[in-house]
């Protein structure tokens, strides 16, 4: 039974709890090809509130699609400078105010911890679609549940590269791997490390975790390749950001090292992944992003209790 009122944090879940999101997306993916001729009504009435705050393609638009493809409406925000937010409104109001024009909200903003504030004001579930460097637990469900398309969820070795110290994106896939028993393999310039505070709460959580500064150290050690890009929005200091950018490239010579390896990628990607690697049989990172759609269709019904 789920009981969730809000998707806040992967924290909040269970193994149990995941593993419940991602039957029922199983259930649903029939519904979110396109041409399958297979429609739902399972949310028809329902209206989500995009609430944007930051850039998205994949997010937003998944979510999107997720609703309509149930019977649903979607309202937009994708732009706080054509909002209330450019005159001064605060976030605390425009949920009081959203929620009472919607029955569910998808909330990404630049600041940590801003979802869970909202869920305390809403008269509505609150589901965090990105807050700054903290939580992109949505992302983390589509993640696993590619991973466990791919039958390696129960025996997973996954090397997450790049950025480790602001991505949301494996932050809340890290905490969630730990409830499945993955070993970790943490590769990253030392400027970039997963933040002291994640480790211990891992290390405590009983995950095995190593760490290094080259990829190839760790190559035929995983099944899994987790790459993100260094992110530059999240740099105080643009010299900080040229230091270490384009650090990592993942390219068909290091792949052919472990030739079975999946390649996957929150995207957007830059350069840390080269485009012939797109057409390899290691690439899973476009089906990733497809996944999105049925994962998001199971958190929305879920939530509705639908």
């Amino acid at each position: 039974m789920f009981t969730k009122k809000h998707i806040i944090s992967t924290r909040d879940f269970s193994k149990a709890e995941l593993d419940f999101i991602l039957n029922r997306a199983e259930e649903l993916e029939s519904y979110a090809i396109r041409g399958a001729g297979q429609e739902s009504e399972l949310l028809k009435g329902k209206i989500l509130a995009n609430l944007f705050y930051e850039p998205s393609t994949r997010t937003r638009l998944s979510f999107e699609v997720a609703m309509k493809r149930l019977g649903g409406k979607v309202v937009n925000l994708s732009s706080p400078e054509a909002s209330s937010a450019a005159k001064g409104e605060n976030l605390v109001d425009t949920i009081k105010v959203v929620s009472g024009y919607c029955d569910i909200i998808a909330l990404r903003h630049p600041k940590e911890g801003a979802s869970r504030m909202a869920a305390s004001f809403s008269s509505v579930p609150i589901i965090n679609a990105g807050d700054g460097a903290g939580q992109h637990p949505t992302q983390t469900l589509l993640d696993l549940y590619t991973i466990r398309k791919e039958n390696l969820l129960d025996e997973l070795k996954i090397a997450l590269i790049g950025d480790l110290r602001y991505s949301r994106t494996v932050h809340s896939l890290a905490y969630a791997l730990s409830l499945y028993g993955a070993k970790l393999f943490f590769v990253s310039p030392d400027a970039l490390r997963m933040p002291d505070e994640i480790k211990m709460d891992l290390k405590g959580a009983g995950a095995e975790i190593f760490e290094s500064t080259k990829i190839t150290e760790f190559i035929n050690e995983v099944n899994v390749l987790y790459v993100t890009r260094i992110q530059r929005e999240r740099f105080p200091d643009p010299a900080e950001y040229n230091k270490v950018a384009g650090t990592y490239r993942i390219t068909t010579e290091l792949i052919a090292e472990n030739e079975d390896v999946v390649i996957m990628h929150p995207l957007p990607k830059l350069d840390e992944i080269n485009a012939d690697v797109d057409q390899t049989k290691n690439a899973r990172y476009f089906r990733q992003a497809f996944y999105g759609t049925p994962v998001r269709m199971a958190v929305l019904s879920l939530l509705l209790k639908s």
